[in-house]
């Protein structure tokens, strides 16, 4: 296949699918496997991968319906399978890479982050699967530091154009074309720039897999930004200003059944921008189980513990599953009408603003938005069409494509627009 910068036409086509609500329900709900043979998906990742990298490679191909690993390349420790990610994302892999020689893949894709991309680097098992793996013409992958750090010094992108995280691009050694885009495709190496591209690195790996419709299908339901590179927009109503004194103290409930890509992204950016961000679990133990079943994320705590603790924001993930949970969780409503009522701030994104703040008459004269589909559960539609509404202290939004942008909104009131716009920048979204 001749190279192409991938990113632009990928997002138009996204968009297109996204407009005409085809198929949403259905592909949201089921991962859009439909009857198709599944795609074997090798996603490795080790102590500083970008987790936002990792989960939304995993979660997007998942959703395409391929059967997709999760293995850790560090070495055998007292931690099993736990993988401390960057920005103290605590996942579980599914596997570990050396026991995986000799298992077949149609995609093996790498994540970036720092140490993360040295770390796979530095796996032998898994620079002799990627390179056998590509000898017999198998699709393969790198997002962020990991073209130049991992595959390039692997000699795997000889002859190639590639991209990568823009400080990593002089580190591409001699042989390697460079290329400033947001995604390029060379024959059977597809590489990105960063956790802000990462939705569009996963469609086009999508769309190599199983096709242009497929990636659309895809691509739909997520509500993927339409246009990228310019600075990302809030409607707001009723302008307060949130205050905190001193370093933000953000509360992320999450459960089984919470949309990864949301979750991660809210406790990726926050912690990126300097607020502690406490993870806490509603279930009957700390390690979760995500909606598409494929990032096992480990919280900070238990939600009991945290309910002595004093937040400044408290801020949900959708997926239907998990935000039915945090309905049904007594203690979390308890703490979302005691922020509510104590006039701090609160939001939800995906299916957490129709299904938790809807229903417990969080939302009672403010505007928000929601999923789409979801959106009719709301009394007030009025501002579903926009990506990020904020209300006064209510902050809420649509779906896993406006999740950073969501993550951004969260940033700029806390800390200012400033801050907000370097982290963007930092992340490759603007």
């Amino acid at each position: 296949m001749a190279a192409t910068a991938a990113s632009s036409s990928l997002v138009r086509r996204a968009a297109a699918a996204a407009s005409s609500r085809l198929l949403h329900t259905r592909a949201f709900a089921s991962g859009g496997g439909g009857g198709e043979k599944a795609k074997r998906v090798l996603v490795p990742v080790a102590t500083g991968t970008e987790p936002i990298e990792a989960a939304t490679t995993a979660d997007v191909l998942n959703r395409a319906g391929a059967r997709v690993t999760v293995a850790t390349a560090d070495p055998p420790g007292d931690d099993g399978l736990v993988v401390e990610a960057a920005y103290g994302v605590k996942l579980v892999a599914d596997a570990r890479v050396t026991d995986l020689e000799g298992k077949a893949f149609d995609l093996i894709v790498l994540p970036g982050g720092m140490p993360g991309s040295v770390n796979l680097r530095d796996c032998k098992a898994l620079e002799k699967m990627v390179k056998n793996h590509a000898e017999n013409g198998g699709l393969y992958g790198a997002i962020c530091a990991a073209p130049a750090a991992t595959l390039a010094y692997w000699g795997m992108l000889k002859g190639l154009k590639a991209t990568c995280y823009p400080s990593f691009m002089e580190k591409f050694t001699a042989e390697v074309i460079p290329v400033n885009s947001r995604v390029v495709v060379d024959r059977n190496a597809v590489t990105s720039q960063g956790p802000g591209t990462a939705i569009e690195f996963a469609l086009a790996l999508v769309e190599r897999l199983y096709g242009k419709e497929k990636m659309e299908e895809v691509a739909g339901p997520l509500y993927v930004c339409p246009q990228h590179g310019i600075e990302y927009t809030i409607e707001e109503l009723n302008s307060v200003e949130w205050k905190c004194s001193g370093t933000p103290q953000v509360l992320v409930p999450v459960a089984n059944g919470s949309e990864e890509m949301e979750a991660i992204n809210l406790i990726d950016v926050l912690r990126r921008a300097g607020a502690n961000v406490t993870v806490a679990s509603v279930e009957e133990n700390l390690q979760i189980v995500t909606r598409r079943h494929k990032f096992n994320l480990i919280a900070d705590m238990m939600l009991d513990e945290a309910t002595e603790m004093q937040f400044d924001l408290i801020v949900m993930p959708g997926g239907l599953q998990g935000a039915q949970k945090f309905a049904n969780t007594k203690k979390l409503v308890d703490l979302l009408k005691k922020q509510a009522e104590s006039n701090k701030p609160f939001g939800a994104i995906c299916a957490s603003p129709a299904h938790v703040l809807e229903p417990h008459g969080l939302l009672k004269g403010k505007k928000a938005t929601a999923f789409p589909p979801m959106s009719h559960l709301l009394t007030d539609q009025s501002a579903c069409e926009h990506r990020v509404v904020v209300d006064g202290n209510l902050i809420t939004s649509r779906a896993p494509g406006t999740a950073t942008e969501f993550s951004l909104a969260i940033v700029e009131k806390l800390l200012g627009r400033d801050k907000a716009i370097s982290i963007a920048k930092e992340l490759i979204f603007m």
